[in-house]
C-alpha cells in the first residue's frame, strides 16, 4: 500500500534518517546483521536512504523495492549506484528460489494488506541459511500512530503474534527478537 502523504513527509525527515542511521542500524548489527559479499534484497526502499546505509556493510548485491513510483524516482535520483525496482512484496516472482543471502525491511510489512503472501514470498527467495532483518511497530501502536496522526495504515489483522505464528508455521526461526519503545526487531533465519 501507497503512504498517506503525512506519513510520506515523515520517512523523508530528517528525523527519520537519523534514527534509522543510529538506531535501528546498530541494532541491527548488534543483532548480526553482515551483508559482507552478500547478495541483499530490502522490501520498501523509500528513497533509497536504507540502501546507503546497507552498502556501508559491503553486500555483493543491492536491490531494493517498492511500490510507491515517486520513492523509487527518489531513491533513483538520490542514489543512482544501486538498483531500484517498482514492485510489490506481494509477487517477487522476478527472484529465483532461494536467491537472496540476507532480506531487510524497515517498518513497512504493516503497510502489506497480504502480508503472509510477502513473508512466504520472502521465505520463498531466502537462500538456505539465509537471515531476514524486519522491525515492526505492535499492531495497537499503529492504530495509535492513526489515531493521532492520521497515517491511514490498512485495516488488517497485522500484529506481533499473527508474524511470529506465521513465521513459525513456515519453519521460519526467529534467531533474536527485541522490543524497543517504538518497534519491535527481528532476526529471523531460514534452516
Amino acid at each position: 500500500m501507497k503512504l498517506s502523504t503525512p506519513e510520506f513527509r515523515a520517512m523523508q525527515s530528517l528525523p527519520r534518517k537519523w534514527g534509522q542511521r543510529h538506531f535501528e542500524m546498530p541494532v541491527f548489527q548488534r543483532m548480526g546483521l553482515d551483508l559482507k559479499n552478500k547478495d541483499v534484497l530490502e522490501i520498501g526502499c523509500g528513497s533509497g536512504y536504507g540502501a546507503y546505509l546497507l552498502s556501508s556493510l559491503d553486500p555483493k548485491s543491492y536491490i531494493g523495492i517498492d511500490v510507491m513510483e515517486e520513492q523509487i524516482t527518489l531513491a533513483q535520483k538520490d542514489h543512482p549506484q544501486f538498483e531500484f525496482i517498482l514492485q510489490s512484496a506481494e509477487d517477487l516472482s522476478r527472484f529465483s528460489d532461494a536467491s537472496k543471502d540476507v532480506v531487510v525491511i524497515f517498518g513497512v510489512l504493516h503497510h502489506i494488506r497480504n502480508w503472509r503472501k510477502a513473508i512466504d514470498e520472502i521465505n520463498r527467495v531466502l537462500k538456505p541459511g539465509g537471515s531476514f532483518f524486519l522491525e515492526e511497530p505492535r499492531g495497537v501502536d499503529i492504530k495509535i500512530f492513526d489515531a493521532f496522526f492520521r497515517w491511514g495504515h490498512p485495516d488488517t489483522d497485522f500484529g506481533l503474534n499473527a508474524l511470529d505464528a506465521h513465521l513459525t508455521q513456515l519453519g521460519l526461526v526467529i534467531h533474536t527478537k527485541q522490543w524497543t519503545p517504538l518497534l519491535t526487531m527481528y532476526h529471523i533465519k531460514k534452516r
